[in-house]
This record gives structure tokens, C-alpha cells and sequence, in this order.
């Protein structure tokens, strides 16, 4: 199917924040001298333990927001490799709500906004945590809201997530297109009803689960064209 024609009657760009829009693995990299040849297996640990624990806490029905649940996976990671140092972990922890964007971000979000597509973020991130990395990526200006999944509290990919950004921007599912670098997010999404461009930026394999992206993309560039 031509994407004029699977993305026709769009009106909103709804973006995953971590690791589509902001880079997770900036916060391990703004100290990765103080961590040495351990610094990407660290980052890696703490960003696997950080989303694990958000389906294991909503498959129990214990919810805790993601600040409490990305404390916990660095945790996690730093005693796996053996390291207690308290000022270190509070630097990681301040880093994580200055991560950086990817380059492309406030580009392609700039276009979309002159396009006359209605910006917004879905995320797992708490509402503090969302209006932190935005401002620090100076792309306040064109996301017309943060949504973040506090609203109804538990974690992506529940089908209530995706609800609040139908909610909040008054359209329609199919009027939304919905792009995270995760997965299992894309899956989630598109079984919600969205139209879904997953955007695989370090080449995974495709996932086995419920639910198919419309479109894959290597990175945000791709996306202005793909939407006409």
C-alpha cells in the first residue's frame, strides 16, 4: 500500500520520548569516563532492567512511576558490576532527565510543525521527567503536549496508554501516527489502532507479536516524506 494512502486523513504525529526522540544511553555516555570499559554494558543492563520492570510491575498490578522504576534498574545495573558510589548514581540519575535528542529531533519536529501535524509525546515518563529532557532539548516550542502514562497509571503497551493521547487530542486513532524506536511499542500501538512507522534505528529484527507497524524507518529524516 503507497504511504499516501495508509497515512491519508493524518492529523497528529504522537512520538515514544525514550530512545525515539531522546537518546537513553546519553545519560551513561555524559559519565563514561567515571565508568570505563564497563560504561556500554552498564547502560545496556540499566535501560533492559528499566523496561522489564515496567511490564513485570503492570503484569502485577504494582505500579510505581518511571523515575522510581529507572532508580531502581541503575541500581540494578550498578551492583551487578559491582559499584556503590552514591554521588555517581545521583549524577546518572540527574543526567537521565537532560538526555540528549537525537540530532535530527528538533529538525524534523520543526517541518512536521510547519506541515500543520499536531505534535505530541506518549511516553512511560512521568510528567516531570518528559517536561525536563524537552526543555533540555529546546523543543518545547513545537510538542503541543506531553502525555504520560501517570494519567492512568501503568506502563505501555496496555491499551489504556495509547487511549490518552486519543483522548487528549479529541481525533481518532487512525488519525494518529504513532512512532517509537521500540518495538514492542510499534506492535502495541498498531494493534491499539494507530497507523505505526517504528523507527528501527540500530537494525533489529523484526518482532513476533501481535499487531504490524505500516512503515519502518531508519530515523526521524525519513519521516516528512513518508507523510507527503
Amino acid at each position: 500500500m503507497p504511504a499516501s494512502d495508509a497515512l491519508e486523513g493524518i492529523q497528529a504525529c504522537v512520538f515514544d520520548a525514550y530512545g525515539t526522540l531522546f537518546d537513553v544511553h546519553s545519560a551513561i555516555g555524559k559519565h563514561q569516563h567515571r565508568l570505563g570499559g564497563r560504561a556500554d554494558q552498564i547502560s545496556l543492563l540499566w535501560r533492559t532492567k528499566q523496561l522489564e520492570y515496567t511490564w513485570i510491575r503492570s503484569l502485577m498490578g504494582l505500579h510505581a512511576d518511571f523515575w522510581k522504576v529507572t532508580q531502581d534498574a541503575l541500581d540494578f545495573a550498578l551492583d551487578r558490576h559491582g559499584i556503590n558510589d552514591p554521588e555517581l548514581r545521583a549524577d546518572l540519575m540527574e543526567a537521565y532527565l537532560k538526555l540528549d535528542c537525537y540530532p535530527e529531533v528538533p529538525e524534523v519536529l520543526s517541518m512536521l510543525k510547519d506541515g500543520g501535524f499536531r505534535l505530541a509525546i506518549l511516553s512511560n515518563g512521568t510528567p516531570a521527567m518528559l517536561e525536563a529532557a524537552v526543555k533540555n532539548s529546546n523543543i518545547e516550542q513545537f510538542i503541543e503536549k506531553n502525555f504520560s502514562v501517570e494519567e492512568v497509571g501503568i506502563f505501555k503497551p496496555d491499551f489504556r496508554v495509547y487511549q490518552i493521547a486519543v483522548d487528549g487530542l479529541g481525533i481518532r486513532p487512525e488519525q494518529i501516527v504513532f512512532l517509537s524506536s521500540n518495538a514492542w511499542d510499534a506492535h502495541g500501538a498498531a494493534a491499539f489502532g494507530f497507523k505505526v512507522t517504528w523507527v528501527n534505528r540500530f537494525g533489529q529484527s523484526k518482532e513476533r507479536l501481535p499487531g504490524k507497524p505500516h512503515f519502518t524507518i531508519a530515523n526521524l529524516l525519513e519521516l516528512p516524506n513518508l507523510l507527503g
